[in-house]
């Protein structure tokens, strides 16, 4: 799947020269958490995010009245914090790379360009709904972890078994193993009890890890 299908398109935006004061009304507002900051052009020049709002702001502890709070962030421009050339994506990215590229450099935002120009962006939010979805979260049925010799047919010889019996498979997934010659997979079909699932999964698997109704 690729970016382009899971991200928000036309989403809020900020310009340079907003204070931090409107910046923080307008994620309040629209109830979002970061801003991708456009400049006259509407050209993608940087990032605000409801954190660097936080981290500007004077400490509740502070002596500054609430007045005085207010005055400053009216003074502090989006410019002067926001995260400038972010790292972007476009819209053919897979939504794997996208979410390599959040974990491996630690962001809670990716904008989607075509050139220079901003035509959505994805969230860490975004992607655990993707996660979910792949995981077959919102769906009733047996769950079962379970651990297997990595080797090519083994998945196949599964599924194969399961569509033999009938059974519904909501989602499948694998996971690196113990060691270098085995892999983790997780399983949710529907369609069957606990039993009846791990007697047909059990002829296939080095072990069974987990299974439950969820």
């Amino acid at each position: 799947m690729i970016i382009a299908r899971r991200m928000t398109r036309n989403p809020v935006t900020a310009t340079p020269d907003m204070s931090l004061g409107e910046a923080s009304e307008l994620m309040k507002r629209e109830k979002v958490h970061r801003l991708p900051v456009l400049d006259k052009d509407k050209n993608l020049v940087g990032v605000i995010t409801e954190k660097d709002i936080l981290h500007a702001s004077p400490s509740p502890a502070s002596s500054l009245s609430i007045h005085e709070m207010a005055y400053l962030l009216s003074r502090l421009t989006v410019k002067k914090l926001m995260t400038k050339d972010p790292v972007t994506i476009t819209e053919d990215t897979t939504v794997e790379e996208a979410a390599r590229l959040m974990s491996d450099q630690d962001l809670s935002c990716l904008p989607v360009v075509n050139g220079i120009k901003l035509v959505g962006i994805v969230t860490k939010s975004d992607m655990f709904r993707i996660l979910l979805e792949l995981f077959g979260a919102r769906h009733y049925g047996v769950r079962l972890s379970f651990l297997v010799e990595d080797r090519p047919g083994t998945i196949a010889k599964i599924s194969a078994a399961l569509a033999d019996k009938g059974l519904d498979i909501i989602s499948f997934g694998t996971f690196a193993g113990t060691d270098p010659t085995n892999a983790i997979c997780t399983i949710k079909v529907q369609g069957c009890t606990i039993d009846e699932l791990v007697s047909v999964i059990k002829p296939y698997v080095s072990d069974i890890l987990d299974v439950r109704e969820v």
